[in-house]
């Protein structure tokens, strides 16, 4: 069976997915194939009285049917059932996630989807597994420390891997006994529903999940600013995620998650395995055309191996063939939106008139859609726009160091602190630099997550606000009270 096929002939889910309903709105947010740049229709932009129902469908799926008080090995297996579902039905999933984002549905098929069922059974299995506490007190007295969920999450989901942020969004939340709001983002809406309407013919209660399309303006302020939303989970740029914290400190304190934005450093030390290094750091930048937070978007590399690396680098980054997400052979991703390829071409031509140096690439491909050439901007001074600005495209920078001092002062950013990555075959000096730099996330010898989903993962700085997967992200999604007993 092939996956290709023909954006024109695919049904697109374009109405909320409300109290395990489809529900029918006028549709007003055009959404495009990045691929091609063909509008396939249009979506709801859901105000303030659809939000109201959606929260209201979720507390009534809650109070029916018991989910929060459920027997916790109740919760695993219906979870499991979902993703037993999900992954049966990987091909329509994908082509709805395929028709108008950045990611190839062969890779959404083979990687995307299964990793998300994982993840979904991996936060399921913490259902039954964590324990509420006696705490230990004056005789006379019982303490515990016990554990309830929240109510209602709101969840709010990027564009750049629509399925696996409603995984990290729903999997934990779900487990830990709560319903969720999700509003995915408007420019990739469809395969959010489709995970909704999966999860009531796997069993789960229906308005367990709600989901609600529109912008972040209207109908994510809507969601974050609910007096009956209990918690926010957002994944996003920076910007917005201040936004939130503006929206929800005026209108009611509640717990929050924020995954925002990255400009993360890749350290090259002079003994490092340079092809491996190559490797990683293409890896680091290319997956996705640059569109993912934890992009090694900023490559600090020792001056002794700087010119054999950067001769690596550029053939590999030159080899990169666009092809459209619709088709049977992955090839390069496109980027999201032409709004987007002009952000990410005027920061490259700002950065190039300071004085950085094109290696490669530093326009777009010429072809149809929205896509643009791997990029490396070399020798750019600190106060460069491409050293300090979120690019989120495929474009890298290449500096160079002398001392470790310098590398580790290099890596440093006024901003951001999600990610990091050191190449060396010193493993004391791996873990001396590890320590000093400041980030959520230190790789060693390599860049990326794995399908280690016991490794939580959040930024430092302005990259964020607590945890996604993980332990931390059960238990973020859960509330502690503090009991004390006379006996």
């Amino acid at each position: 069976m092939t996956l290709a096929f023909d954006p024109a002939k695919l049904t697109l889910p374009v109405r909320h997915h409300i109290g395990g309903q489809y529900v029918p709105a006028r549709e007003e947010i055009a959404v495009t194939a990045p691929s091609s740049g063909v509008t396939l229709g249009a979506v709801p932009r859901a105000d303030a009285s659809v939000v109201d129902r959606a929260v209201e469908a979720a507390r009534t799926a809650l109070q029916t049917s018991g989910w929060g008080r459920a027997a916790p090995r109740d919760r695993l297996r219906a979870l499991h059932r979902w993703a037993d579902l999900l992954e049966e039905e990987a091909p329509a999933l994908a082509r709805l996630e395929a028709v108008c984002s950045s990611r190839p549905v062969s890779d959404t098929v083979a990687g995307d989807i299964p990793v998300t069922a994982e993840q979904i059974r991996f936060f399921a299995e913490f259902a039954d597994k964590e324990c509420d506490a006696l705490a230990p007190t004056a005789e006379g007295s019982l303490g515990m420390i016990t554990s309830e969920p929240h109510g209602v999450v709101g969840a709010i989901t990027p564009w750049n891997f629509p399925i696996s942020m409603a995984g990290w969004k729903l999997g934990p939340a779900l487990a830990a006994g709560n319903a969720v709001v999700l509003k995915p983002s408007e420019m990739t809406p469809f395969s959010a529903l489709y995970m909704a309407e999966l999860s009531v013919r796997a069993g789960l209660p229906a308005g367990l999940i709600n989901v609600v399309l529109g912008d972040g303006p209207d109908t994510g302020t809507a969601i974050t600013g609910h007096p009956g939303i209990d918690k926010i989970s957002f994944t996003g740029s920076t910007r917005a995620g201040a936004a939130i914290m503006e929206n929800v400190a005026r209108t009611g304190i509640k717990p929050m998650t924020l995954e925002l934005g990255g400009k993360s450093p890749m350290i090259v030390f002079e003994d490092a395995d340079l092809d491996l290094a190559a490797e990683c750091l293409e890896r680091g930048i290319l997956p996705n055309a640059g569109q993912f937070c934890v992009a090694g978007s900023r490559m600090i590399v020792a001056r002794g191996v700087a010119d054999a690396l950067a001769e690596r680098l550029t053939e590999r980054f030159n080899r990169h063939e666009p092809a459209a997400t619709w088709d049977a052979q992955s090839g390069f991703c496109p980027i999201i939106s032409e709004v987007q390829l002009g952000r990410i071409d005027s920061l490259v031509r700002a950065a190039c008139e300071q004085g950085a140096e094109a290696l490669c690439g530093a326009a777009r491909f010429d072809r149809e859609g929205s896509y643009y050439q791997p990029t490396i901007l070399a020798n750019p001074t600190p106060d460069n726009p491409a050293v300090t600005e979120e690019i989120f495209g495929p474009v890298a920078t290449f500096q160079t160091f002398e001392t470790e001092e310098e590398a580790i002062a290099m890596a440093a950013h006024p901003t951001y602190g999600l990610c990091s990555g050191i190449f060396t075959r010193d493993l004391a000096r791996a873990l001396r630099v590890s320590r000093q730099i400041e980030a959520g996330t230190v790789w060693i010898n390599r860049y990326g997550r794995s399908r280690d989903h016991i490794l939580p993962t959040g930024g430092w700085k302005a990259s964020g606000l607590g945890k996604d997967l993980g332990r931390e992200a059960y238990t973020a999604n859960r509330r502690t009270k503090s009991v004390l007993a006379a006996i």
